[in-house]
């Protein structure tokens, strides 16, 4: 992932949204290495910057996050990459997204979601893998909910594959729920 590691930015004249904050305003925003150090009302920032971006009529707010796209990777980056999908997300304001596992092979391992995660992958944003719940999503065997998240997974779906059978979807909400109550998973 690329960050900005030096200097400043001042963002002048935008409108801020920030739901953690309770921010919905028009708001200045400094930023230094990469973080935000000031934000005030606007021409009211104390401090000075490298570089400043007239952001009159934009909205400002925290980078979003999609909960479910399909990088394509493994199998398919003739269709799509890591690197082309995680641009395509950058350039529209996402700093993470959460990738669904139905590739080809499936990311139903601790192999797959830690080849996901690794940097020449070319990831321009933070990508969090969602695993397999099933080997294969096939929903016949579930996968090692444990080891995923070890590696990575932040979550589990058979993403557009039902579990089909009753006795196999309470094993996959019984598994994932102590995996959740015991090591922040799901």
């Amino acid at each position: 992932m690329n960050h900005r590691s030096e200097g400043s930015l001042l963002i002048r004249g935008g409108h801020l949204i920030d739901p953690s904050s309770g921010v919905d305003a028009p708001m200045d925003v400094l930023l230094r290495d990469g973080r935000v150090e000031e934000i005030a009302l606007p021409n009211q920032i104390h401090g000075s910057a490298d570089e400043r971006f007239n952001a009159k009529g934009l909205i400002v707010a925290p980078g979003f996050i999609d909960l479910h796209v399909h990088l394509r990777e493994p199998g398919q980056s003739y269709k799509e990459t890591i690197a082309s999908g995680t641009a395509a997300a950058a350039a529209g304001g996402f700093t993470s997204v959460c990738c669904m596992p139905n590739t080809h092979p499936v990311v139903d391992s601790a192999e797959w979601v830690t080849w996901l995660l690794q940097p020449d992958r070319g990831a321009l944003v933070n990508v969090f893998p969602i695993a397999a719940a099933s080997q294969a999503s096939q929903g016949a065997a579930l996968t090692d909910f444990r080891g995923l998240q070890r590696a990575g997974a932040v979550a589990v779906t058979d993403d557009g594959k039902p579990i089909l059978s009753d006795a196999m979807m309470r094993d996959t909400l019984r598994v994932a729920s102590g995996t959740a109550r015991h090591e922040n998973f799901g």
